[in-house]
């Protein structure tokens, strides 16, 4: 089993953290994985994507043609990625910052607004990690378990960062219920 996710936004939204967030999931699941990050030529506001692979078998190729899934934060990252999910799978889109004309009829695109959730909590740059819990239900391989896991790692130099970010995975899958 596998599950190939394209991330993907403007730097400073938190893409290659959402990355790592699944790849640390992974790797604490014991499973195959490739992470590959992708920076635009600026950093905060540039264009920033990764592709995340998880697989109980060995991962034969780096290269996403065809993803299960993604999270796209805002339009330009909309129209770059949408065409790469596979028929029948997922797309997580922001739509505080991606208004869709034209969607694809053959995956399920799931319009959630992140920013204005993210808002709701008090911290908008966590608006990534209620797209995350928007997608996890998706996924195969790794659960909310896992991914509380991998976060407990990622902010142990800033524990206060874990609550905020738990409580916007959790806003996330509330949505999608």
């Amino acid at each position: 089993m596998m599950d190939k996710v394209i991330l993907a936004g403007f730097g400073g939204q938190g893409v290659m953290f959402l990355g790592k967030v699944l790849a640390y999931a992974g790797m604490g699941s014991d499973l195959e994985l490739c992470w590959i990050p992708s920076y635009g030529p600026e950093m905060r506001g540039g264009t920033a994507n990764c592709s995340v692979i998880l697989s109980d078998e060995e991962i034969h190729s780096p290269v996403i043609d065809k993803a299960d899934g993604a999270i796209v934060l805002n339009k330009p990252a909309y129209e770059k990625f949408a065409p790469r999910i596979k028929p029948g799978g997922v797309l997580i889109v922001n739509s505080s910052l991606a208004k869709i004309e034209n969607p694809r009829t053959d995956i399920n695109i799931v319009e959630i607004p992140a920013t204005e959730i993210a808002n709701e909590l008090g911290n908008s740059s966590i608006a990534n990690m209620v797209c995350l819990g928007a997608l996890l239900p998706s996924l195969n391989l790794v659960d909310f378990p896992k991914i509380e896991k991998a976060m407990e790692k990622l902010t142990s130099k800033r524990p206060q960062t874990l609550a905020s970010n738990v409580e916007a995975i959790n806003k996330g899958i509330e949505f999608v219920k």
